[in-house]
């Protein structure tokens, strides 16, 4: 049976854990060698395109790295036709798209895996690179810890919730009205067993968390929304101020890239206890111990 990582729902917390163990090989062994993984970009990236090529690089295969208008899909060919054609080269297909159902539709015909390199829906690479900076940072250990996100219930929201539900991490969450998080999210997360708290107000979300995580207020294809986006997340910033009701040490976290000033200001995110580096960093150990699980 092919395994497709869509979203953080499409494992259970003994492939979530096995992953993270993979992701700690520094050596892995070249599954790919003589393969190719075709990763598809509908939308630019930066972290994503370069973990992604380097992981396939290391584990001995080819990265072939194709613009979304190279393939047109559903305009020149449909999403089903894109992909069995990439499967009759490529071991596995990495895409970055506008819309899930984009990828639902590959993995339904695809004879190679299908991974999410980030939706509308969900970034699953994103969450398991998360939760190893926060594993690293609790010396080994994620069960029981807190973190806070206050921000938008986005893609990075709904996937992080999941891991940390299936990780055993408590976590409470904080948006404004009208941007919770969805409601079949929060209950695929209590269904993991998830200790998960919609809080009243950032202070609330933030209040002896061990990490706090934030994400942009407008993210790409949102642009007409900004002005009333910036008006509802104001309070949500993190700042000093709201830093300082979080546990003694508290880390901060941030998928990248971010807008200084907006969500975060230059005081946490360059601070000696913000974690964004060792998060984009473990993008690559996520890629690489995905394509491991899924091959090795």
């Amino acid at each position: 049976m092919t395994r497709h990582l869509l979203d953080i729902n499409d494992l259970d917390a003994h492939d979530l854990a096995s992953i993270m163990d993979l992701a700690e090989d520094d050596y892995p062994p070249h599954v790919l060698t003589g393969r190719g993984v075709a990763l598809l970009f509908q939308k630019p990236s930066a972290r994503t395109r370069s973990s992604s090529e380097l992981a396939v690089f290391q584990l001995g295969g080819h990265p072939v790295s194709i613009r979304g208008d190279e393939v047109g899909i559903d305009s020149r060919e449909t999403a089903e036709d894109v992909a069995r054609t990439l499967a009759q080269y490529h071991a596995a297909i990495g895409a970055r798209v506008l819309d899930h159902r984009i990828l639902e539709r590959m993995a339904a015909v695809s004879s190679s895996p299908v991974i999410n390199l980030l939706s509308d829906r969900g970034h699953p690479l994103q969450a398991v690179a998360d939760l190893l900076t926060l594993r690293a940072h609790w010396d080994g250990k994620l069960a029981g810890h807190r973190l806070a996100f206050v921000g938008d219930g986005n893609n990075v929201a709904r996937s992080l919730t999941l891991a940390c539900a299936l990780a055993g991490v408590n976590l409470s969450l904080a948006a404004p009205p009208g941007h919770e998080l969805d409601r079949a999210t929060i209950d695929a997360a209590k269904m993991f067993g998830g200790a998960l708290t919609q809080a009243r107000s950032p202070e609330e979300a933030v209040e002896g968390a061990e990490a706090v995580y934030t994400d942009v207020w407008v993210s790409m294809g949102q642009e007409a929304e900004s002005v009333q986006r910036q008006h509802a997340f104001l309070p949500y910033q993190v700042n000093a101020r709201l830093m300082s009701r979080a546990a003694p040490g508290a880390v901060f976290l941030h998928c990248l890239p971010a807008r200084r000033g907006e969500e975060v200001t230059d005081e946490v995110i360059g601070s000696r206890t913000s974690l964004v580096w060792a998060q984009a960093a473990n993008r690559l150990r996520a890629m690489r111990a995905v394509l491991l699980w899924m091959f090795a």
